[in-house]
């Protein structure tokens, strides 16, 4: 692993969400309830509309990591604060960005810092992912 400092980014990338993809992780994860899949119950509930599950968005994000640690198994630690939902649009669907950059470096460890947003808002606060370097 090349040398790094706090700021360095890490990682990127973005992911698009479709309410297949909704269907697909609530078959996969047991999760059927219907404010993931259908307008009329989110917005009764009082929602903007279908949101994406919020552990899906927690595994897209920490995910973005993977390729560069080589080993998902170097995952020490992670954490997430849900900030705001990530509203998947029946025709458009709904695209995630996240970046990794580190935040804390101390001897084998490194504290990476997640920015995960929809829209050009902040859907994971205190992303943070605590990896062994070595």
């Amino acid at each position: 692993m090349p040398e790094l400092t706090v700021g360095d980014v890490v990682a990127e990338r973005t992911v698009h969400l479709t309410r297949e993809s909704l269907v697909r992780y609530a078959g996969a994860s047991g999760d059927f309830n219907p404010i993931h899949y259908r307008d009329d119950v989110a917005t009764s509930v009082g929602l903007p509309g279908v949101l994406a599950h919020g552990m899906l968005t927690m595994g897209l994000a920490v995910g973005t990591i993977a390729e560069w640690l080589g080993d998902a198994g170097r995952i020490l630690e992670y954490g997430v604060r849900f900030t705001r939902p990530v509203v998947v649009d029946p025709e458009t669907g709904a695209d995630v960005s996240v970046s990794a950059k580190i935040g804390q470096l101390d001897d084998d460890t490194a504290r990476v810092d997640l920015t995960v947003k929809h829209a050009d808002t902040t859907v994971l606060g205190k992303a943070q992912v605590r990896v062994r370097l070595a």
